[in-house]
């Protein structure tokens, strides 16, 4: 899939530059904006395909998750980022909604429709792996959102050009940087999240210990942790005290078995406990006592 996000990457900085160009050249606001939009696709893209190569590599040494998490580094950076173009944008467009500037309508129509091209070429050559993959499917979406903000843009050069309606440029670079900035926020918050080890949406902590609850032999749970390390990276860890008498060899295999059923977790691991021991039986956490004799610690099944 990765020379499909390359080709794409290269047909956006294309015209990100061209559009970059024609804003200023034509004093068009909306174009601009549009620029700004492309340049959210074209981190993202840039994104994704970082993401694709950081997975390859190994952990090592103390990164025991290898480089995951630059991936959300680099995100948040790109949505903080965003926000502040976006911002920008939206102030200069109230500035000319009040001040409204001349724009070479014709020059501005030529490059959004040249814009609007391009994007639906990026979304043809996105197509054939976006309902498949997640970083091809949150790439197709970014640059749904940009084909949407060149419409939008050829809309306001068609209403400046034929009715000389200037305002229709400010008000296209407010409806472009709409998308940008909510966009933006949702990435921001989303990376954020991850970084205060949020449980994801599509793990509930309530429904985890539900399920769990529900095994026999299960009589507690304990020290429960859902978070994500990345993309594709689900993680959930529980101590679970279960019933000393009706302890097996396969009451592991069972336990991992119906949580990989139940939830998109790569990485689980849990700690069974008899009844009759446990390091503890509370939410405040499970710290283990570091006068505890080693031997006392040596009970814990790890998956």
């Amino acid at each position: 899939m990765s020379w499909r996000l390359r080709l794409t990457m290269l047909l956006v900085l294309v015209y990100f530059l061209a559009e970059l160009f024609g804003g200023w050249w034509t004093g068009s606001l909306a174009l601009l904006a549009d620029a700004g939009h492309m340049f959210s696709d074209l981190a993202a893209l840039s994104i994704s395909l970082f993401a694709a190569w950081l997975r390859r590599r190994p952990p090592a040494g103390q990164r025991t998750f290898g480089y995951h998490r630059v991936e959300v580094l680099a995100a948040l950076a790109n949505g903080a980022l965003l926000l502040l173009v976006g911002g920008g944008i939206l102030q200069e467009a109230w500035h000319r909604m009040h001040s409204p500037e001349e724009v070479l309508a014709g020059p501005m129509l030529v490059i959004a429709i040249g814009g609007l091209i391009v994007n639906l070429l990026s979304l043809a050559v996105l197509h054939g792996g976006h309902n498949h993959d997640l970083n091809m499917r949150g790439a197709w979406l970014h640059v749904m959102g940009d084909t949407l903000g060149s419409v939008a843009v050829i809309i306001a050069a068609a209403l400046v050009w034929f009715w000389n309606w200037t305002l229709a440029d400010p008000i296209a670079s407010a409806v472009v940087c709409g998308f940008v900035v909510f966009s933006a926020w949702n990435l921001v918050r989303e990376t954020l999240d991850i970084l205060m080890e949020s449980a994801p949406k599509d793990i509930p902590v309530d429904e985890v210990r539900s399920v769990l609850l529900s095994l026999p032999n299960v009589q507690s749970v304990h020290c429960l942790h859902v978070w994500t390390i990345a993309s594709g990276m689900k993680s959930i860890s529980a101590h679970i005290v279960l019933d000393p008498a009706n302890m097996t060899d396969t009451s592991l295999e069972e336990i991992h078995r119906t949580l990989a059923e139940h939830f998109p977790a790569q990485h689980l691991t849990l700690q069974l406990e008899s009844s009759d021991f446990a390091l503890c039986d509370n939410e405040a956490g499970c710290v283990i006592d570091q006068h505890t004799p080693h031997h006392a610690v040596e009970h814990h099944h790890h998956s």
